[in-house]
């Protein structure tokens, strides 16, 4: 039977929708400017690659995604700001491994992340830096869970924020390297890198973009990386893993997720989105300046990510004796 040209014309244009453009009666997503909750204050690695994702997300979408900072314990305000913004894709928040420390940390989180959301994407990937003062003598990871171990708890070790991911992964380690250590924590960046270079502090356990403009400036030494493989940002530097402590991995991440009942048309279109995006090199480059290693993935693989971090925490933040918040 022969097909009208009007047919095949509707067939064609059929055709050339996009996945996930359509959704909920039919209406075109994003049919308004998205809202994305970010669960910390302006100016960290976090909110800037949020940003960045969320500008070129808009140029490719054809709506504003609009940045929102909302801080506080846990990532409770952020999430509570997803939770009651209705499941139509037009609110995204910014998960990060923080979210799974979080449910065994606090005693009673006003959400299940696992539950009451939905994963969309990865955005990147990161790893701690282990950085000592430079006339340290403490020129390597070995050397200094030698002289821990030659002195059990005289040794100190800085981080931030009590429960935080770098205050986690000081813990693991003293776990799986068996040593003991003082941990220090202090309320901002600064203070750690002031202490270290006082030799109040032997080292530090901190997030790249924090240390980044010492590093540069040799005024602190990387002795290690805290994720399984090397970093791309100081790929001479060797990992916790390879140099000391075989299986010690601590991958930091953070990603785009939705509420729970989003339309898995709208939840294809973010991730395809977003997986266009971190291959763009500008957005590479940008990432690779904070220490990050744009990284997509699927729903699914961040689901798992996510699961497997609750786990893990639970078990450290167990361990380590650190009271529920």
């Amino acid at each position: 039977m022969g097909i009208s040209r009007r047919t095949a014309l509707k067939a064609g244009l059929a055709a050339c929708v996009l996945p996930g453009q359509w959704a909920h009666g039919q209406g075109a997503f994003p049919s308004k400017p998205v809202r994305v909750i970010v669960p910390f204050g302006p100016g960290g690695a976090t909110d800037i690659a949020a940003r960045i994702a969320s500008e070129k997300l808009g140029e490719k979408l054809g709506q504003r995604f609009v940045v929102e900072n909302l801080p506080g314990a846990g990532g409770i305000p952020a999430s509570r700001a997803v939770l009651g913004a209705g499941a139509d894709g037009h609110t995204v928040g910014v998960a990060t491994n923080g979210t799974a420390v979080s449910v065994s940390l606090f005693k009673a989180l006003p959400f299940d992340p696992v539950r009451d959301f939905e994963m969309v994407s990865t955005l990147s990937l990161f790893e701690a830096v282990f950085a000592v003062n430079p006339d340290s003598p403490y020129k390597t990871l070995q050397d200094f869970i030698k002289a821990a171990k030659a002195q059990p708890g005289k040794l100190n070790v800085g981080t931030v924020t009590a429960g935080g991911s770098q205050h986690l992964a000081a813990e693991l380690f003293k776990i799986e390297a068996g040593i003991d250590f003082q941990i220090i924590t202090f309320k901002t960046s600064p203070e750690i890198i002031v202490s270290l270079l006082r030799n109040d502090i032997q080292m530090t356990i901190e997030f790249y973009t924090a240390l980044r403009g010492h590093l540069a400036e040799k005024k602190l030494l990387a002795v290690a990386t805290s994720a399984r493989t090397r970093s791309t940002t100081l790929p001479d530097v060797p990992t916790v893993h390879e140099s000391a402590v075989p299986g010690y991995d601590v991958t930091s991440w953070n990603a785009f997720y939705v509420l729970k009942g989003t339309s898995a048309d709208i939840i294809r279109t973010l991730n395809q989105g977003v997986r266009e995006v971190v291959t763009m090199p500008d957005v590479r480059r940008r990432f690779g300046e904070l220490g990050l290693e744009a990284v997509a993935s699927s729903p699914d693989e961040l689901s798992a990510r996510l699961r497997r971090d609750i786990e893990k925490w639970a078990k450290v933040i167990e361990k380590a004796g650190i009271p529920k918040q």
